[in-house]
């Protein structure tokens, strides 16, 4: 039976469905930027969101107004000037928008690439840090475009001995996976509220740590973009409160709603429900005769990169989302016809969902 399309299930790799709590939160009255209720409530998000990156109170931490390819762009564009080098990762389409973002800032991008589908062997990242000795070091975490989990430690160990500054794409990972800023020695880093986060688009969360903000004050250059220059937004969210833009009040109202229900529950304990729904998705697929694009120890718990046992893919995502309400993504780039990208992200990162989703490819299948 056709579904009503309010009634949607968002496995796709984002949006994902929001909670009716973050709901609410959207639909409060709306009040000034600068409203001293506002401004506290702002002071509990920049504490949650480090809690969420786990960075120290050292760090600027906010919600950019910007989806996250801003926050991509905010990073990159604060601490590159013309004339610097960054190295980036390159296993799938959002390292490929790095790479094009770098060269717009006037810098060199050397890239590091890997077949999509497969990690970047951090030895390879490493080698070419000590041979370029660039300025900045970007990596994606999670790779959206192919379900991949890069690993990023030794890597960051890499970049800081070098005196590079690491940017870390966390996007889709940041609250679904363990982001550790601070440990890991991340200098920048940015996600959206769109996915594990399961609030809706709009809102890009970003966070400089203390080498970022230095790089940010010692630049001889103004960054090139003004409405992303770090060191004028830095001053609406300090203590100042300089004006900068109008910050859109009800996204963060249901960032602040969002976030109360991650910390509620317990990072750990969330990153454990993403982990157990995606071991039980991939159990009923395989069943069913799908394959899995990416290896074990390689994979995504959120972001699960598929092979449908179908010739036209497309049309059966059709029929899916046409009779039964569920929106799966399809593939990007060369992937693009190929595999099946499911998202399983925050609220729908469940066992009775996944069941959801099993029963209704049975049917069609």
């Amino acid at each position: 039976m056709p579904t009503d399309a309010t009634d949607r299930l968002l496995l796709g790799p984002g949006p994902s469905n929001v909670h009716a709590d973050v709901l609410a939160a959207l639909a409060r009255p709306t009040i000034g930027h600068l409203d001293p209720a506002f401004l506290s409530l702002l002071d509990g998000v920049q504490g949650a969101l480090r809690r969420v990156f786990r960075s120290g109170d050292d760090a600027l931490v906010l919600p950019l107004s910007a989806t996250g390819s801003a926050g991509m762009e905010a990073c990159l564009v604060n601490l590159l000037e013309p004339g610097d080098t960054a190295v980036v990762g390159v296993q799938g389409v959002f390292g490929e928008r790095m790479c094009a973002i770098v060269e717009r800032c006037g810098a060199r991008a050397v890239r590091v690439e890997a077949e999509m589908g497969r990690i970047l062997e951090p030895s390879r990242v490493r080698a070419e840090i000590e041979r370029s000795r660039p300025r900045v070091v970007a990596l994606v975490h999670a790779e959206t475009s192919t379900g991949v989990a890069q690993p990023v430690e030794e890597i960051a160990r890499a970049a800081r001995e070098a005196g590079a500054l690491m940017v870390l794409d966390c996007v889709t990972s940041l609250s679904g996976m363990d982001v550790r800023f601070d440990d890991w020695c991340i200098d920048a880093a940015y996600s959206g509220t769109q996915k594990c986060l399961a609030c809706p688009p709009g809102l890009s969360p970003v966070a400089f740590g203390p080498r970022a903000l230095e790089r940010l004050r010692s630049r001889e250059r103004p960054v090139q973009s003004w409405y992303l220059d770090l060191g004028l937004i830095g001053a609406y969210f300090g203590e100042q409160r300089v004006y900068h833009h109008t910050a859109p009040i009800n996204m963060i109202y249901a960032l602040d709603a969002a976030l109360r229900r991650v910390l509620d529950e317990g990072l750990e304990a969330r990153f454990a429900r993403h982990r157990e729904a995606h071991l039980h998705l991939v159990q009923g697929l395989e069943a069913l005769g799908f394959e899995m694009q990416v290896a074990p120890r390689e994979r995504l718990p959120m972001l699960n990169a598929v092979i449908p046992p179908v010739d036209d893919e497309a049309a059966l995502r059709r029929r899916l989302l046409g009779e039964h309400g569920i929106e799966v993504g399809g593939g990007l780039g060369k992937l693009a016809g190929r595999i099946w990208r499911i998202g399983l992200m925050g609220e729908n990162a469940r066992r009775e969902v996944v069941d959801r989703l099993l029963g209704a490819l049975r049917s069609l299948l």
